[in-house]
């Protein structure tokens, strides 16, 4: 079986994904911040990474960047957060994340996410360094396939976990917000093409996600009125 390494400052987070990944029959190594990770990474070499992005030293996708510009990256890591954006889910894959579990993580998905994570082969990362002309090549689009057979996704998967433990209305909102979100990343903030999804009125539209919280400044494009 494989060797993972459990990166996150909750001690409950830690305690419950070595124990679910322990009787999987997994080898697991724990770190809280990314100092310990660092040390666990250089140790061990681990087969797979689960990241944490909200740390208290030094954030998840900054510890993925820096693996990644230094070579380190020769293993899959999946990212993981209770607060995650879209945004934020979008820069880790175009770091080097394959996978992004949404806290709380259900044993399915952990188990599903882990499994195609370490059978996908993945190439040993290089610091990138910008050739001549390297800005006439046009970047990746969506969904298309980069070296090792990573890609970078163009958002949030469509199957999440909700937290239902919470009030209806709360856990109402938090599933259109996430709804909403996940419709807007896939249509490149075309509000035209989402009202047109989501069968409303682009007014409706518009007031339902101020409602909701949702930044409508970002990934934000010009269209027809």
């Amino acid at each position: 079986m494989a060797t993972i390494l459990v990166v996150d400052d909750e001690l409950g987070i830690r305690a419950l994904l070595s124990e679910i990944l322990g009787d999987e029959g997994h080898t697991v190594e724990l770190a809280e911040d990314a100092a310990q990770a660092r040390a666990v990474r250089e140790r061990l070499r681990p087969d797979l990474v689960l990241l944490d992005i909200w740390m208290p030293d030094v954030d998840g996708v900054t510890l993925l960047k820096e693996w990644g510009a230094t070579g380190q990256l020769s293993m899959p890591v999946i990212m993981m957060s209770g607060h995650g954006t879209i945004d934020t889910a979008v820069e880790a894959t175009k770091h080097g994340a394959i996978a992004f579990l949404e806290k709380p993580i259900t044993l399915q998905k952990l188990l599903r996410a882990v499994e195609q994570a370490l059978a996908k082969p993945v190439q040993r990362a290089v610091p990138a360094v910008p050739a001549a002309g390297a800005h006439d090549v046009p970047a990746p689009l969506a969904g298309e396939p980069l070296a090792g057979g990573l890609a970078i996704l163009p958002g949030p998967l469509p199957e999440q976990s909700f937290n239902l433990d919470r009030p209806l209305r709360e856990a109402r909102d938090a599933f259109e917000k996430s709804y909403f979100e996940f419709h807007l990343a896939r249509e490149n903030g075309s509000m035209t093409r989402v009202a047109d999804k989501t069968g409303l009125e682009r007014t409706h539209l518009y007031r339902k996600l101020k409602q909701l919280g949702v930044d409508l400044s970002r990934g934000k494009r010009s269209e027809p009125a």
